[in-house]
This record gives C-alpha cells, structure tokens and sequence, in this order.
C-alpha cells in the first residue's frame, strides 16, 4: 500500500481529493502538523476491520497510563469491591455473590 504523507494546510486545500485517494484504496494519507504526523485518512472498509485492534490498542494504552500514576502516586489505586460493583453496574460483570 502506497503511503502519502502531507501536511495539514495543504490537506485543507485537497480534501477531497484526498478522500477519494483513500476511498479508492490508492493510498493511507498521513497528515502531519508542523512536521509531525497526527492523523492518518484510510479507506473505511479497512478501518471497519481495524476496529478491534484499535480498540485493543486504545485499551492497552489507557491501562499503561493509569499503571503509570499507580507508579508515581500509588494512592489513586481504588479498591478492588469498587471496581467490581462498578463493572456489576455496568453490566460488564455478573454479580456472582
């Protein structure tokens, strides 16, 4: 797969085009700002199929930023009955006793 990279001012200027480019699955665009990329245009077919890698990751990364406060200040831990009555709340946990 071809790899565009363009910045953010000229990405305004060719938004469509890029868009089709993406669409069309002709290339990943990667817009950068000031040099540094922050954003990537896919075809939505592969973002769709992308969804639970990227939500896997997504995850991955909160639980590394929260692991890192634990790190530094260990008292923002919470109990683990909150969590899990939490979670009962949410449905995303059975209350099994």
């Amino acid at each position: 797969m071809t790899v565009a990279t363009i910045d953010s001012n000229a990405a305004r200027a060719q938004w469509r085009s890029l868009l089709d480019t993406a669409g069309e699955g002709k290339a990943d665009i990667v817009i950068t700002r000031y040099g540094q990329p922050v954003a990537t245009v896919i075809d939505y077919e592969d973002w769709v199929a992308l969804q639970d890698e990227l939500d896997d990751l997504r995850s991955a990364r909160r639980a590394n930023e929260v692991y890192q406060e634990y790190l530094r200040d260990p008292s923002t831990a919470r109990p683990w009955a909150d969590i899990r009555a939490e979670l009962v709340a949410e449905g995303l946990l059975d209350d099994e006793g």
